[in-house]
This record gives structure tokens, C-alpha cells and sequence, in this order.
């Protein structure tokens, strides 16, 4: 094993295309040693980040990193959470077969492709046009068609396929968003970090059956920060 990912990690470097065999031996790394070997015990989300290529969805220069235990960069100076974070938030939401999920902040599309494992329908909001853009485009190309992405701002959620029953947001506001609560579906989880730039918490945000509100703490994370409305009128 460990003469494979060698063997990957100089391969990609030089701009040898990623096999199918390194790929999935990554995977399987990643999967040992960075989720089943901390808190990731869902297994619905541990088969979904052993499939979905996550190489896939970061620059072609990070490609020999693409299933290292952390954030690496994409297109629009923005970033791709690492594996671990991703798992977790979507653990946390507890989705299903049968589930709605909205996925707030698409960037390249990784955590879309891993709620498409899992759910029936996945709807994506991305602000920044080009990357909403570019993970349409890869997400049709991986075969993802249970997935709609478009450029708008999360903020507002997407009324038009409320209610949800999951909800992951991969950016930062001050505040939870009232759209966003208001758009999930009894019984279902919104997963948000909130906070300032440099102090934030990851939330789960549920709502129960008879529509009340109940909210926790997970961790102390760090989010690039929610823009579009989510801004005071004066940072606009």
C-alpha cells in the first residue's frame, strides 16, 4: 500500500493522470486514517467519501494532495474544506435516502457530489458565478445528475424547492439565517459554522416535528465568510 501512494504522490506531481487503482487507494487511506480512526461512524457518509473522487475537485497542481487531511485551494481563490470537516458536517445532518438537501456555498462541488451518494436530490447555491459555473459542469461530467446547481446567494436558501431536509453551509455568517430555518423541513438538520472571521462554531440546527427550534454546538471551526446578504449594509 504505502509503495502505491508513493507511487501516486511522484506520478501526479510529474502530470501523470491519476489511475483508477492510486485513486481508490488514496481513498482508502483517507478513509482509515482520517474518518473511521476519529468520530465518523455513519457509514452511509464513510462509502460516499470512499467513492466520490475528490482529485477531481481540486486545482490540477493540488491534485497530489487532494486526499491529505486538510483544506486545500480551488478556483476563485476560494477552498475545498478537508475531508474530515466534510464528513463531519455531513454526519451531523443525518441524511437519507429519501432526503432534500440544500448545500450552500458549492465551490468546486465536492460536498455536493458527497450528498448525492447518499440522497435523492441535492440543490446547490454557489455566490461566485464561475465556480457555480465550473461545478455544474464537473458534476454532469462525474454523472451526478440528481444535483442542480446555481449561482445565487445562500442566504435566501432556494424557496422554490423548500422544504429541506438537510442543509450544509460551507460559509460563515454572524448570524443564522432566518431563510434557512424557515426552509427546513420538520424533522429536518441544518449543519452551519457561525461566527466572526477568526472565532466561529459549527451548529446543528433542528427542527423538530412540531416546529420548534433546537440548536447546539460542535466544534470551534474556521469558514471563510458568508458574503452577499448576508453582510451589514456597510461591508456591501
Amino acid at each position: 500500500m504505502a509503495s502505491l501512494l508513493l507511487t501516486a504522490f511522484w506520478l501526479t506531481r510529474k502530470g501523470v493522470p491519476m489511475s483508477s487503482e492510486q485513486a481508490t487507494a488514496l481513498r482508502r487511506q483517507m478513509v482509515d486514517t482520517q474518518l473511521r480512526a476519529r468520530d465518523i461512524v455513519d457509514e452511509k457518509v464513510i462509502a460516499a467519501m470512499g467513492r466520490v473522487p475528490r482529485h477531481e475537485f481540486v486545482l490540477q497542481s493540488m491534485r497530489e494532495r487532494a486526499y491529505d487531511d486538510r483544506a486545500l485551494p480551488i478556483q476563485q481563490d476560494q477552498t475545498i474544506s478537508q475531508p474530515y470537516i466534510v464528513a463531519l458536517m455531513t454526519q451531523l445532518a443525518e441524511p437519507k435516502k429519501k432526503s432534500r438537501a440544500l448545500d450552500i456555498g458549492t465551490g468546486s462541488g465536492y460536498q455536493a457530489a458527497i450528498l448525492a451518494e447518499i440522497v435523492d436530490r441535492v440543490y446547490s447555491i454557489e455566490i461566485v458565478k464561475p465556480l457555480a459555473d465550473g461545478a455544474r459542469q464537473r458534476l454532469e461530467k462525474l454523472g451526478y445528475d440528481n444535483v442542480t446547481v446555481r449561482h445565487g446567494d445562500g442566504y435566501q436558501g432556494w424557496q422554490e424547492h423548500a422544504p429541506f431536509d438537510v442543509i450544509i453551509v460551507a460559509a460563515a455568517p454572524d448570524h443564522v439565517p432566518p431563510a434557512l430555518i424557515k426552509q427546513l423541513a420538520p424533522g429536518g438538520k441544518l449543519v452551519i459554522p457561525v461566527g466572526h472571521r477568526t472565532k466561529q462554531d459549527l451548529l446543528i440546527i433542528e427542527k423538530r416535528v412540531d416546529g420548534t427550534v433546537h440548536r447546539r454546538k460542535v466544534a470551534a471551526v474556521l469558514f471563510v465568510p458568508m458574503t452577499g446578504d448576508a453582510l451589514p449594509t456597510e461591508q456591501k
